[in-house]
């Protein structure tokens, strides 16, 4: 069932900093850049290496393996050798909390 799924306490995920959040059984990479929360699936579609230790630059992180690029917006693959996107998810804030839609 579709539904918004409480993730984490603002606080706890100040501008600049990214954690993983389990969401059923997909490993989501949940990021806050300037204060905009996004949620990505944790997987680099190249070769299904976790994207969690990627560096994040601007609202993009890159594969920690191969190099590719993600954009957290919308989860298109920038650069190669990744030519698929992968997945996102909505994000909203209720008051202190960080919610996640559990369904892309």
């Amino acid at each position: 069932m579709a539904e918004w799924i409480d993730a984490i306490n603002v606080n706890q995920l100040p501008v600049g900093v990214h954690t993983i959040v389990d969401l059923d059984d997909v490993s989501l990479l949940l990021v806050n850049v300037d204060g905009e929360f996004y949620a990505i699936e944790n997987l680099c579609s190249h070769d299904g290496g976790e994207l969690c230790d990627g560096e994040v630059i601007g609202a993009e992180i890159i594969c920690p393996r191969h190099g590719s690029r993600f954009c957290l917006k919308t989860g298109t693959a920038l650069s190669a050798p990744a030519f698929e996107d992968i997945d996102t998810y909505p994000v909203r804030v209720v008051g202190d909390r960080v919610q996640v839609f559990n369904e892309p």
